[in-house]
């Protein structure tokens, strides 16, 4: 197997609980199949219209976003807290604070150019699903950050400045044109797209294969 890392961009939306469901199992698939991997992170906004404060239940939220009712809402929420239960995840619907992620996108482009979009991309993940944090205002944004090492004032002057807006508009740009009409959606060495969360042994198969190919390649270059 070659060491020269397999690239994967993932879009995501730090609000999507399937992207962190996804991103749990696709961490396994790599542990497990021992492929090296460049993983890049784009933005995607599943909602780009919510409001940055809203003032109801995540239920309320999902009920009137997918046109269910509440208790409908309600039992997707519990489905999809069981399931991410089994890949180590606590999700809390009751203390989510619903909001629009664009800041938080853009708060991720940050800590990339900083080398550390995947601490960020993680934080906010957690803070969003499990811990109840507002991830839709900058202070809180960039107190999450500087949780993980970054300068908090600087952050507040990037998100303030939209510094990075026209990144996320880029990326979900880029993700109308491959035609990505949802999310968590892989593509492993710029060819192969795998949309949703897979099962992590799914992921791993991708994963050798790919791999195998791409070594394949770097020798016949050499």
């Amino acid at each position: 197997m070659s060491s020269v890392p397999l690239k994967v961009d993932i879009w995501s939306d730090i609000a999507c609980p399937w992207c962190y469901i996804g991103k749990r199992k696709f961490e396994a698939a790599v542990a497990e199949s021992g492929v090296p991997v460049e993983v890049e992170y784009h933005s995607f906004e599943l909602s780009p219209g919510t409001p940055a404060e809203y003032a109801h239940s995540h239920d309320e939220f999902l009920a009137g976003h997918l046109g269910v009712s509440r208790e409908q809402a309600a039992a997707m929420g519990d489905r999809v807290t069981g399931i991410a239960a089994t890949v180590g995840l606590n999700y809390d619907y009751a203390r989510l604070q619903t909001t629009n992620t664009v800041l938080g996108h853009q708060a991720i482009h940050y800590a990339k150019a900083h080398g550390k979009q995947a601490q960020m991309k993680e934080r906010l993940m957690k803070a969003y699903f499990e811990e109840g944090r507002h991830v839709g205002r900058i202070p809180e944004l960039a107190d999450l950050a500087a949780e993980i090492g970054l300068d908090r004032d600087d952050v507040v002057r990037s998100l303030t400045a939209g510094e990075y807006l026209g990144a996320v508009r880029a990326d979900v740009a880029l993700a109308g044109e491959l035609g990505i009409r949802g999310v968590p959606f892989f593509v492993l060495d710029g060819k192969y797209g795998i949309s949703g969360a897979q099962e992590s042994a799914t992921f791993a198969q991708a994963l050798e294969q790919v791999a195998a190919e791409h070594a394949g390649d770097v020798e016949q270059a050499s």
